[in-house]
């Protein structure tokens, strides 16, 4: 069965030349123009991936995240203006797993989609290769339990809603439970690129899987701060 996925593009001219490309590297694609039809599609019809422009007819592509986040666990790649660094952080706000400006190259497109659909859970067709076959597959700190091998979340007796981008930071960052991992070791693990002292999708995660863990935003104890170094796990606090 192929990957599915879901093209959100007002543009004929783009989305044909998109479509076309990734249909030749063995995807099916379906493309949607109108944002305020896409909700809808997204939900019915369940694409492994969507690929959502923000500037679109009707609903913008932040309406469609925040509307459809909730219900959808699939992965969502969100096209964005270039240097727009307000829509890249508002869009990963929303939910988004990751962006990509526009325009798009189409082989950074296609190695930014299979590097996402390696790591979306139950996706068919598509092989695994996130995990190490050292590492363990859950990990467990007072309270809290993160199984790679179920891609499961929970603290305490709630399970923890987390988007596949979110998990997947989450995990490396339990992983190395007690040492700093710095934006350029959390970049280069998830998306095999480097720290251009620019990129805030960290920083953007990392705040939403704080309010998610119930850790404080002003003075954080689970996901820690260290000034000019990077972020640590905290192997305490879970209580």
């Amino acid at each position: 069965m192929k990957t599915r996925i879901l093209l959100v593009e007002d543009d004929d001219r783009l989305a044909k030349l998109t479509a076309e490309y990734l249909h030749k590297n063995d995807f099916e694609v379906l493309v949607e123009a109108n944002g305020n039809t896409a909700e809808t599609r997204i939900l019915d019809e369940r694409p492994d991936l969507v690929i959502l422009d923000i500037m679109l007819p009707g609903k913008d592509g932040f309406e469609i995240c925040r509307a459809v986040r909730a219900q959808y666990r699939g992965v969502i790649l969100m096209l964005t203006a270039r240097d727009e660094d307000f829509d890249q952080i508002l869009g990963l706000e929303l939910g988004a797993d990751d962006y990509i400006t526009k325009p798009v190259q189409p082989r950074l497109l296609l190695a930014r989609i299979k590097a996402l659909l390696r790591r979306a859970p139950g996706n068919p067709g598509v092989a695994d290769e996130s995990a190490e076959p050292s590492e363990p597959a859950e990990l467990s700190f007072g309270r809290f339990r993160i199984s790679q091998a179920t891609r499961s979340t929970q603290l305490g007796d709630d399970g923890i809603d987390l988007t596949t981008a979110e998990f997947d930071l989450l995990w490396l960052l339990a992983r190395h439970a007690g040492s700093i991992l710095s934006r350029d070791d959390l970049l280069q693990e998830l998306r095999g690129i480097g720290f251009d002292g620019l990129d805030r999708s960290i920083d953007a995660r990392i705040s939403r899987l704080r309010r998610k863990l119930g850790d404080d935003p002003e003075n954080p104890t689970r996901i820690k701060t260290v000034r000019g170094k990077g972020y640590l796990f905290s192997k305490h606090d879970w209580q």
